[in-house]
């Protein structure tokens, strides 16, 4: 996972020198269709979500062909009162509002969540900064 994929790419410096520079430049990890880090909400609110669960588009089988990511982990908002997760996902902040499958064979789940931003609560950082 490079810092790229995390949304942190413009903490990248391209004038000085960083641990992992030279990884970070390597051709395989800046492919536009790497998987980045977004966040999920389930479209029924009520659903919970599960960490490990597979990305899968909407309409196509549950498939490692149809595979676009996976949920890397989960909580339950006390704020938003609803289950959210975090997980990286092919073209992810790409693909904010977008719909998406959640399939996890090993526990029989198969839920329609929404792409979001990772950021759930004051993601303009109102709060924050008063």
């Amino acid at each position: 996972t490079t810092a790229r994929d995390l949304g942190l790419g413009r903490m990248m410096s391209a004038k000085k020198d960083f641990v992992g520079r030279v990884m970070a430049r390597r051709e395989a990890l800046i492919e536009p269709d790497r998987p980045a880090l977004v966040g999920f909400r389930p479209v029924e609110i009520g659903q919970r979500l599960r960490a490990g669960a597979h990305f899968i588009g909407l309409g196509k089988p549950a498939a490692m062909e149809h595979d676009e990511g996976y949920m890397t982990s989960v909580a339950y908002s006390p704020v938003l009162k609803h289950w959210i997760g975090l997980g990286f996902l092919k073209n992810g902040p790409k693909r904010i509002g977008e719909r998406i499958r959640a399939v996890d064979p090993v526990r029989n789940g198969d839920i329609v969540l929404e792409i979001c931003n990772p950021v759930f609560v004051d993601p303009e950082g109102a709060r924050l900064h008063g």
